[in-house]
């Protein structure tokens, strides 16, 4: 283990019964390291803290009871199980097994007395719990309850509960013998009101029995929002990173003469509004920079987006390069191409539509109009597949770019990517951003609004 100080550099193999085949199932819930154990964190929460009276059950209730074993026969009908009846004195509860051994039935003999945790669910005389956990404890040590409620995590194939307990407890262990192995990242005074991140995931993998479990199944626990915080300022750094570093790219500055987009108004049977003014200068500003523009311009349905969009195509056509647009479904992209195809063919222009759907000699004729330079090209995904070449790729215009994810509109990019420089950028929503959002989610981009 010399120079693996953190919990991020040590594999998942070396912890207590992590084989090379349990650790490949383990690989699947994407577990590979120690830190990757510490951050898988519960779904939800059984209270196994304190053990209930029979008699007080109700349907549904998830509790842990303690009795003594009155009946124990198999039962033969449509299927054959096991059915034991314990009481506490306060009531009566059935325990039904479909799967069990010999052995196990010998253990369920009668004044046994036995504690077991289950859903209590409606049975033919009384109560039952079907294939509960349990354990047979004797009458002058019954043992301790748990001392935290029980986390049950997102599990896979071939990996049970008990198994990431199992794993959860040897990783908190390490890290309780040294703190040092979990790195505090953010600086106090960045989170004055929250817990530190290592007390965070201590309580939120074995909570205090006293914890609330309403403020954790409404995710307000203090020591969820210190994740979220981290989380959130983790994506929002590394989509500044993105910023910084597209930053740090050439573009081509794509000025042009304005006679397309002239011509484009004229034709216009309405006139541009003031925020469509706005956001279309601010855009025009962005594309003749030698940095790529990087874009997003929202505004509700019927807002005008779209003429904006054109007259950013309008802009890359007049300086020589082309542009394409990027829907993320058929029917949105046909709309974009017939859209596009009514204001720019009668300037002249070809639009060069490119779906999956599109087939034999359409598709062949499509990707050779674009290799040697259609202006625009309209289609969904298929525009970034590995057969689609650009002659001079200058603009790239993404429409609702959180159906695509990030990597899929920077693939898009990288299309255009010549001499070492990228094309501009120009994504399209019309799903509200509130202000708060748009510094997260969108760090990597300026933020345009078409508000009237």
């Amino acid at each position: 283990m010399a120079g693996r100080d953190s919990l991020a550099e040590r594999p998942i193999t070396e912890l207590k019964g992590v084989g090379p085949k349990q650790a490949e199932k383990l690989a699947a819930l994407g577990l590979n390291t120690l830190q990757d154990v510490l951050f898988h964190l519960p779904l939800r929460y059984q209270d196994r803290t304190r053990v209930s009276p029979i008699g007080t059950l109700r349907h549904g209730d998830q509790v842990v009871v303690e009795g003594e074993v009155q009946l124990t026969e198999v039962k033969f009908g449509r299927r054959r199980s096991l059915l034991s009846r314990i009481s506490d004195g306060s009531g009566s509860l059935t325990l039904r097994f479909f799967h069990f051994s010999n052995a196990q039935k010998e253990g369920l003999a009668r004044g046994a007395r036995i504690r077991c945790f289950g859903e209590a669910r409606r049975g033919a005389a009384t109560l039952e719990m079907v294939h509960p956990e349990y354990r047979l404890i004797a009458d002058d040590a019954p043992g301790a309850v748990e001392e935290s409620l029980t986390p049950i995590y997102p599990a896979g194939d071939g990996i049970q509960q008990p198994t990431l307990r199992r794993l959860s407890d040897q990783v908190l262990e390490q890290l309780e013998r040294s703190p040092s192995l979990l790195p505090e990242l953010l600086p106090p005074e960045l989170v004055p009101d929250l817990p530190p991140l290592r007390d965070s995931l201590f309580l939120l993998h074995r909570p205090p029995p006293d914890v609330s479990l309403e403020a954790l199944r409404e995710g307000q626990h203090p020591a969820q929002q210190r994740l979220v915080f981290e989380e959130l300022m983790a994506h929002h750094l590394s989509l500044r990173k993105l910023r910084l570093q597209a930053q740090l790219h050439e573009a081509p500055p794509l000025a042009g003469d304005g006679g397309l987009r002239a011509r484009f108004l004229e034709r216009l049977p309405f006139e541009l509004t003031d925020a469509q003014r706005r956001v279309a200068a601010e855009c025009e500003a962005d594309m003749r920079e030698p940095t790529p523009m990087q874009r997003l311009v929202q505004g509700d349905v019927g807002s005008g987006k779209t003429a904006v969009a054109a007259l950013a195509v309008l802009q890359a056509v007049e300086a020589g390069f082309q542009a394409a647009v990027m829907a993320p479904t058929e029917l949105l992209a046909e709309q974009h191409q017939r859209n596009f195809a009514a204001w720019l063919e009668p300037l002249g222009l070809e639009v060069v539509w490119l779906s999956g759907r599109l087939k034999g000699k359409a598709r062949r004729e499509a990707l050779e109009a674009i290799a040697s330079g259609a202006a625009l090209a309209v289609g969904t995904h298929a525009l970034f597949q590995d057969e689609v070449e650009f002659k001079q790729l200058g603009l790239v215009i993404v429409d609702e770019q959180h159906r695509f994810g990030v990597h899929q509109r920077l693939a898009l990019r990288e299309k255009g990517a010549a001499g070492g420089r990228y094309p501009h950028q120009l994504i399209m929503t019309a799903t509200p951003i509130p202000r708060t959002l748009a510094m997260t989610a969108y760090a990597d981009l300026d933020v345009s609004v078409i508000d009237e």
